[in-house]
């Protein structure tokens, strides 16, 4: 028998206390029915004595404490799974908002997942194709991963998640690959961008799609990206998918967790956000991975937009601290039209080596990125004395690694947002950027693979230099 009680006692911003209440839980759901007949929807958020705070979903405005009855449904929040659910876009709260039927559950499961016990963890060490050169090639993601993206207000952040949940697959035969995507706080046109994209090009049929907008109520936002991990963990360890889980935007997510924390009346962290912030990006970033004994695996990319493009903003400062690396969008290199604008620089997989290699991606992979990598660094430096020096002051070795640099930026980070390379695509124009130096100066590269990877190269080079000579 259901419990409702009518002792509403007090409303502030989305919150509710209802006093009197007997064997209220905390994380379990309520319905609340207004004095005109509408209902709300909410979740317990604290208990104490007989005293239950309450976040109502749809927010509080226009509720009448006298009149409105609170009824205790008596179980958490629960996503209804069944392998339908791909193809399938919902509202941050599971509920299907493209005009499709209801999801026929297999089972109902508790959003509120757990972290991956480190003892059950299996090492991330599998190769995840992006298709896009600057992620593949220098940083990559290995499947289990935890990567966010670092971007900033007018980056094209979205315009590179879709590319990669696009995209997408892991190499080998037979495996089945699912994408999970989450916004939280983004605007109606950018989520119409993210449908129409993965449904126009095919990708929205292995995908899951959780949609809360910036119109939603904040209070949605903290379930969003519960519901969503919840999909992929029946996705990866009960279908035995791969799947990669893409949160956008993270620090939406700690904003509405900063208001709730506010209207609650804690007291305030670093820049106002709550002191178990950390605590809190850590449940939800740490329940991807790999399982001992499962197939599937939950490989995730938070996106996360730094305010005035601060690195040391509590948001992207303690998402580095729990996740393995970052990708980071560069600002400089959007305004020179360099697209995606990943900086390759401060980028880092922390669990690349893993995943690279003979039989993974190719042999030469790892002597190639540390290559380009120096020979990038060396370049940038060059366009750095020339800019407070000009370039007459360089030296001929600084205006080829600065023409290297160039070169760079134009042919291996450029690319089309709907270009998808191969791994191997990528690793052949690492080699072509690479031949412009002769092999003395590719000290971080193996003189065997020099010897079987770049005479290819060489041989175009010269065979383009002469007919331009003709």
């Amino acid at each position: 028998m259901l419990k409702e009680y009518q002792t509403v006692t007090e409303i502030y911003g989305p919150l509710m206390l209802v006093e009197k209440i007997d064997g209220a839980k905390y994380g379990h759901i309520v319905d609340i029915e207004l004095g005109d007949g509408s209902k709300r929807h909410g979740q317990i958020l604290q208990v104490e004595n007989d005293k239950v705070l309450l976040q109502v979903f749809e927010g509080t405005n226009g509720i009448d404490v006298d009149t409105s009855t609170v009824r205790f449904l008596a179980k958490p929040l629960e996503l209804a799974v069944s392998p339908d659910i791909l193809g399938r876009v919902f509202t941050g709260l599971g509920v299907p908002k493209d005009g499709g039927p209801d999801i026929i559950p297999d089972k109902r499961l508790d959003i509120n997942g757990n972290p991956i016990n480190p003892f059950a963890r299996d090492y991330p060490n599998e190769f995840i194709q992006t298709g896009i050169s600057t992620i593949d090639g220098l940083n990559p993601i290995v499947r289990g991963q935890k990567l966010p993206i670092f971007s900033g207000a007018g980056l094209p952040h979205d315009e590179i998640t879709a590319q990669i949940a696009r995209q997408a697959t892991v190499l080998g035969k037979g495996e089945e690959f699912a994408v999970v995507f989450a916004a939280m706080g983004i605007t109606f046109e950018a989520a119409q961008f993210f449908i129409d994209d993965l449904t126009e090009t095919g990708a929205i049929e292995r995908a899951v799609m959780f949609m809360n907008l910036a119109n939603d109520p904040a209070i949605e936002r903290i379930a969003t990206p519960r519901f969503a991990l919840t999909a992929a963990e029946y996705l990866a360890f009960e279908l035995d998918k791969h799947v990669l889980v893409i949160l956008n935007d993270m620090t939406n997510y700690c904003e509405a967790l900063r208001e709730i924390s506010a209207a609650r009346k804690e007291v305030p962290g670093r820049r106002g956000y709550p002191g178990y912030l950390y605590t809190d990006l850590a449940m939800i970033y740490e329940r991807a991975g790999r399982i001992k004994g499962k197939k599937g695996s939950i490989t995730m990319i938070p996106v996360l937009t730094m305010p005035e493009d601060d690195k040391t903003h509590p948001v992207p400062d303690l998402t580095g601290y729990i996740t393995e690396g970052q990708i980071i969008l560069s600002r400089s290199l959007h305004r020179q039209s360099v697209a995606p604008p990943v900086d390759a620089l401060p980028s880092l997989s922390r669990l690349k080596d893993k995943g690279i290699g003979a039989g993974k991606t190719r042999e030469d992979h790892a002597d190639l990125y540390n290559q380009l990598y120096a020979a990038y660094a060396r370049g940038k430096e060059a366009q750095e004395l020339a800019t407070i020096m000009g370039e007459a002051a360089l030296s001929n070795e600084d205006k080829k690694y600065m023409t290297f640099a160039n070169e760079f930026e134009a042919r291996y980070v450029t690319q089309d947002y709907y270009e998808n390379r191969s791994i191997e695509t990528t690793l052949d124009l690492g080699w072509e950027l690479l031949s412009m130096f002769d092999n003395v100066e590719l000290k971080r590269i193996d003189i065997e693979l020099i010897d079987k990877y770049m005479p290819r190269f060489r041989k175009e080079q010269k065979n383009e230099e002469a007919a331009k000579e003709e």
